[in-house]
């Protein structure tokens, strides 16, 4: 089926600042948030802190990215599917907007824990390390817009019929898998490893929506280039 040129171009900036969404979330909360909070010991926080600087204000930086690319995410995947439901894509955009929130919410505290931190003289410890946990619990309670959002996206790649079927279904899983994440992080805080198995549909997921809708956009424009001859 022949796509118009919006679409493809709607396809390529969603899959683009879906991509900056994922890089800057995986870098920033993955790989350098646990180079700079130690668990259970605020004077080991307090020093990463100040002793790297440099990388807590790239995670800062990455923070505030994560929700920048969330937001313009929802607002371009609203416009990618809105003619094929209205009420869904606009739910998505709903529940990515609010995620982003969350996520600004979560780079302020981490900016709080910086600036605490870089006082030095007469820091108590403790605060930097309370900022930065609370910034990593405003993640945590996220998931819950994370997962809704996935929900209406898997819903709209049905409809739309963009890739196979199988693909909008394991979005939905990974959606519904990612909402009670937090609330079994409070009731059942010792529930082991096996919950992260909740977040493995949506990553699929996510990663194959990503390649889809920049293998569509350039397979589109390739073809589109061939039937112009040029």
């Amino acid at each position: 089926m022949s796509r118009p040129a919006s679409f493809r171009r709607d396809c390529a900036l969603s899959g683009l600042f879906y991509l900056g969404l994922a890089i800057c979330g995986g870098v920033g909360f993955l790989v350098i948030r646990p180079e700079l909070f130690a668990q259970g010991d605020p004077a080991q926080t307090l020093a990463n802190l100040v002793q790297r600087e440099g990388l807590a204000r790239v995670g800062v930086a990455l923070e505030l990215g994560v929700a920048t690319f969330q937001a313009v995410a929802a607002v371009w995947f609203a416009k990618l599917f809105r003619d094929h439901d209205a009420i869904a894509a606009g739910t998505l955009a709903l529940f990515g907007a609010v995620n982003a929130i969350m996520l600004l919410v979560s780079a302020a505290l981490l900016r709080a824990a910086l600036d605490v931190a870089a006082g030095r003289a007469g820091v108590d410890a403790a605060a930097s390390h309370l900022l930065m946990l609370i910034s990593m619990r405003v993640w945590d309670v996220a998931n819950v817009f994370f997962g809704l959002w996935l929900i209406p996206m898997g819903w709209l790649a049905l409809k739309a019929s963009l890739g196979p079927r199988v693909l909008g279904w394991i979005l939905i899983v990974g959606g519904v898998g990612y909402v009670p994440l937090p609330f079994i992080g409070v009731l059942a805080p010792n529930a082991g490893a096996w919950v992260g198995l909740f977040s493995v549909p949506a990553s699929i997921g996510e990663f194959w929506m990503i390649g889809l809708l920049l293998w569509t956009a350039i397979r589109s424009t390739e073809r589109a280039s061939a039937r112009l001859g040029v």
